[in-house]
């Protein structure tokens, strides 16, 4: 089968023929070039109107980059024509497989921007032998398609974390779509403060800001401040991502304070190596882990206390009503408090002062969390 049918069965132009197919060499690598003509009588298109027009002269030879065929980089040939507009005066000519004055084809781009999504930019340059700026050409290009063309309608649930992209306390703010039906990304700022989330509410507007029905964020004060006041008809819920977080980190703080004072008062060092014990579920334990674990729940240690307080803790995500959920939220924190164990203290505070946010889960029928948010945030991590 003849090239030439190949990509007419799969990539034919309206206005435009296929020439012949012929290979050169380039750069010590064997290249498949593909000529195209223009039909008899078909008219040029403005590729700043967007309307047909007479033509004016023809331009060198320009390549275009196209999908590989059995590992052999193609090219399209074409010599350029520009017309004469009546409206926008000498233009060149608006051709269908390229935009503007990319060297790309826009079939290669989206070849490449899918292959983006899967792989790392640089896996994705070695394994189809192009390079890094081509692969990010490719994706600027379907990004800007993307949002030129995308439909904001329809958004009834939203999830808002932050990501650290360089040292330094440097952040961008995420917002995604989490409906059941569409789950994408919508926005990045830079930062995570109050004005930068305002952004976010001036673009999406105040009709559609009105249609949200859940929003899902973690504990960050400016993001709190600027829901209640952009999204209040909304159900706002607290990520229990975060709040496990924060136990963990009180735990993480009670074992490394309390096992300094063992070591320094000469006590055996029961919670060396124990980090891992106190702070993973039970069910990722190894079997090291576990062994190690039993030993201390015989000992009683601050490192424990708060371990088993974490423990309890998570029995709170079995509720199912509203109103039972937050009379174990109060149980709990008194339990907390009276433990005399700060750090835990200082969580048990901020879950009192969250308490309505952290039942919205409850009230939301556990349909919504920042879980989804959590894996998109790692696949955008892969892209920087």
């Amino acid at each position: 089968m003849l090239i030439k049918t190949i990509l007419n069965n799969c990539h034919k132009f309206k206005s435009f023929i296929y020439g012949k197919a012929y290979f050169t060499e380039d750069e010590g690598r064997q290249v498949l070039n593909v000529e195209i003509l223009p039909r008899k009588n078909a008219k040029c298109i403005c590729s700043n109107c967007h309307k047909p027009a007479p033509g004016y002269d023809r331009l060198e030879e320009r390549r275009f980059e196209f999908i590989p065929v059995w590992g052999f980089p193609v090219f399209f040939i074409y010599r350029m024509r520009r017309v004469e507009c009546s409206t926008c005066g000498i233009r060149v000519e608006e051709v269908p497989w390229a935009y503007g004055k990319h060297h790309q084809t826009k079939a290669y781009m989206q070849f490449l921007a899918h292959w983006a999504r899967k792989l790392s930019w640089k896996e994705v340059a070695e394994s189809f032998q192009t390079t890094w700026p081509k692969i990010f050409h490719a994706v600027k290009y379907i990004v800007e398609w993307g949002l030129t063309h995308r439909e904001l309608s329809g958004i009834t649930a939203i999830g808002i974390d932050e990501l650290q992209w360089h040292k330094g306390h440097e952040y961008l703010t995420l917002v995604y779509q989490i409906n059941s039906e569409a789950i994408r990304l919508l926005w990045v700022g830079k930062d995570r403060t109050v004005k930068t989330l305002l952004r976010f509410f001036r673009f999406l507007g105040k009709e559609r800001s009105k249609e949200l029905k859940f929003v899902c964020s973690d504990m960050w004060k400016p993001y709190v401040k600027v829901i209640k006041k952009k999204a209040n008809e909304a159900i706002h819920i607290l990520d229990r991502f975060h709040i496990v977080a924060k136990i963990n980190k009180a735990i993480d703080e009670v074992r490394a304070e309390e096992y300094r004072r063992m070591e320094r008062d000469g006590y055996e060092p029961l919670l060396k190596h124990s980090r891992w014990c106190l702070l993973k579920r039970k069910k990722n334990l190894t079997e090291k882990q576990e062994v190690k674990l039993k030993e201390l729940l015989n000992y009683n240690l601050k490192s424990v206390r708060s371990y088993l307080l974490k423990e309890d803790f998570n029995g709170l995500w079995d509720y199912v009503s509203p109103t039972w959920a937050g009379k174990f939220l109060d149980r709990w924190c008194t339990r907390v408090m009276r433990s005399k164990i700060e750090p835990m203290k200082s969580v048990a505070k901020t879950i009192r002062k969250h308490k309505e946010l952290i039942l919205n889960w409850f009230k939301a029928k556990k349909a919504f969390s920042c879980g989804i948010v959590e894996g998109l945030n790692n696949k955008v991590k892969v892209t920087m």
